[in-house]
C-alpha cells in the first residue's frame, strides 16, 4: 500500500472530495487526521471502519491560532506528518455590481488565506523530518468565472502559493503541488445550483446538460476523479513532480 504508515491531514474531509480523498488514503494504509469546521462524526466512523487511525479537529481555517494548535495536536498524537492536503472552500458568488465587500472577505479568507495558514502551520513539521507532500485544491475557475472573481481571484492564489512553496520547501525534500477540479458533483455544487441566478444562469439544469454535451468525457465529474489525482500526488510516485496544477475537468 503506498501510504502504510503514513499521517495525512485532510482539511475540509466531513464531506466531498475531502471525504472521499481520506477515504481513499485509508484504504491504503494512511493514518488521518480530519480538520474542518462541520460536523466529523459521520467520516469518523467511516474511516474506523476501515480500521484505520484517525483523529478529529474542530478547525477554522481562516484563524492562525486554530490551525496551529491543530497542526501541533495531530504532531503530538501521531509523532509525525507526512501528508497535508487542503480541501476545505467556499462559494459565494454574484456578479461584480451586486458582490459585496462580505462576499469577498469570506471566499478570500477561506480559500486562500487558508492555504497559507495551513501550509505555514504543516510545513515546519515535514521539514523536521526531511519529507513531505502538500496537495492544495484549486479550481479551473482560476482561469475565469462569470459571477465568480472572489473564486477566481482566490484559487489563482492557491496556484500561486503552490508555484512559490514549491520553491521554498523542495530544499527541505517537500514536494507541493495543486489540483485544479472542474465541474464535481459533490455538495458545493448544489451551492452552485442555488446561486446560479447570482451569475446570470436562468436555468441551471440546462447549463449543467449544455455542459456535459460540450465535455469530450460526456459528464460532470465525481469526488473519486479528483481524490485519485490527489493520491497521486501525494505519493512518492510523484517525488518529481513540483509546483504543478494539474486541471481535473474532463476536457483539455
Amino acid at each position: 500500500m503506498r501510504f502504510q504508515d503514513k499521517v495525512a491531514i485532510v482539511t475540509g474531509g466531513s464531506r466531498g472530495i475531502g471525504a472521499t480523498t481520506a477515504q481513499l488514503l485509508a484504504k491504503e494504509g494512511a493514518k488521518i487526521a480530519i480538520f474542518d469546521v462541520q460536523d466529523t462524526s459521520s467520516i469518523v466512523a467511516d474511516l474506523q471502519e476501515t480500521g484505520t487511525e484517525v483523529i478529529a479537529e474542530t478547525v477554522d481555517l481562516t484563524k492562525a491560532a486554530q490551525v496551529k494548535e491543530a497542526v501541533s495536536k495531530t504532531y503530538a498524537h501521531f509523532g509525525q506528518i507526512d501528508i497535508l492536503i487542503n480541501c476545505a472552500g467556499v462559494l459565494q458568488d454574484n456578479l461584480i455590481d451586486q458582490m459585496t465587500e462580505q462576499e469577498w472577505d469570506v471566499v478570500i479568507d477561506v480559500n486562500l488565506k487558508g492555504s497559507y495558514l495551513i501550509c505555514q502551520a504543516a510545513a515546519p513539521y515535514m521539514s523536521a523530518e526531511g519529507t513531505g507532500k502538500i496537495v492544495l485544491i484549486s479550481s479551473q475557475a482560476a482561469l475565469g468565472a462569470v459571477g465568480r472573481v472572489n473564486y477566481a481571484a482566490a484559487k489563482a492564489g492557491v496556484q500561486g502559493i503552490t508555484r512559490s512553496l514549491s520553491m521554498e520547501l523542495g530544499p527541505k525534500g517537500i514536494n507541493v503541488n495543486a489540483i485544479a477540479p472542474g465541474f464535481i458533483d459533490t455538495e458545493m455544487s448544489l451551492v452552485s445550483a442555488n446561486s446560479a441566478a447570482k451569475r446570470g444562469i436562468a436555468d441551471f439544469q440546462k447549463a449543467k446538460e449544455a455542459f456535459i454535451q460540450h465535455n469530450p468525457i460526456r459528464r460532470t465529474g465525481k469526488p473519486e476523479d479528483v481524490a485519485y489525482a490527489i493520491l497521486f500526488l501525494a505519493s512518492e510516485q510523484a517525488s518529481y513532480i513540483t509546483g504543478q496544477t494539474l486541471y481535473v475537468t474532463g476536457a483539455p
